[in-house]
């Protein structure tokens, strides 16, 4: 798998396919990887129709180097900027990011609206170290203090650094208007017991663009990746 260095030195990993009309760029969310099921269902689709895509691990995550714990969102947002300079450096994106990867889409795209042709969030969770944790929780972040639970998708524990939350309080987006304009379509279960699907209500809302779809799925949990929802991604794709 071909790698980058990032402008920490880190060796990201990535896979590229080249391919006509926007490249369509797959964001995985916290404690994830490019191997999951809908960024390879995505992948696919680009194989069959001949677009371009392109996965990526954060640094600390999958086949990419370096320690998870010392990611944070912006540096993580800026491995998803230095992939996309290194492996797509020209032509039109559309971004598709999965919860965390749906606040890093948000982000990668306001960094560079020009290139950015459309969005689509899959239970996106911007601003969730502010609405995701009990006040005692922040104030023990506040104090430098990092938090291990258990995971719900993973036998391995789902760590929030301190430095992770203060990065992600630097980066909220929620409480102003967003300065986006290109489509976006947001997915959400309304069955998601981790991030509230009044989420992508309010970034609807906060959107600057007009042509902002939300399609609220009854029974869906977080993950939608059961068959019928990727299949309901994949038509919200080609679409686009």
């Amino acid at each position: 798998m071909p790698t980058i260095t990032s402008r920490g030195g880190i060796p990201l990993a990535y896979a590229h396919r080249a391919g006509n009309g926007p490249t369509f760029v797959f964001l995985p969310g916290y404690m994830s990887d490019m191997e999951g099921g809908k960024a390879l269902a995505v992948d696919a689709w680009c194989a069959e129709n001949g677009r371009g895509c392109l996965r990526l691990d954060y640094s600390g995550c999958g086949a990419s180097g370096g320690a998870f714990r010392d990611g944070t969102l912006t540096g993580w947002r800026d491995d998803v900027l230095d992939v996309i300079a290194a492996a797509a450096p020209e032509g039109p994106l559309v971004l598709i990011g999965s919860s965390m990867g749906g606040w890093l889409m948000l982000l990668v795209a306001l960094a560079i609206p020009a290139r950015v042709s459309g969005l689509v969030g899959i239970a996106a969770a911007p601003d969730f170290t502010d609405w995701g944790f009990t006040d005692d929780q922040k104030a023990a972040f506040a104090r430098g203090e990092d938090l291990v639970e258990p995971s719900a998708y993973s036998d391995e524990p789902y760590v929030t650094t301190a430095a992770f939350w203060c990065s992600g309080e630097a980066n909220r987006l929620l409480d102003a208007p967003i300065p986006l304009t290109c489509p976006v379509r947001l997915l959400h279960g309304q069955a998601d017991p981790d991030v509230p699907w009044s989420v992508s209500l309010r970034l609807a809302e906060a959107l600057g663009s007009a042509d902002v779809q939300t399609l609220l799925v009854k029974d869906g949990d977080h993950r939608l990746s059961r068959p019928q929802d990727i299949a309901l991604l994949l038509r919200v794709i080609e679409d686009l």
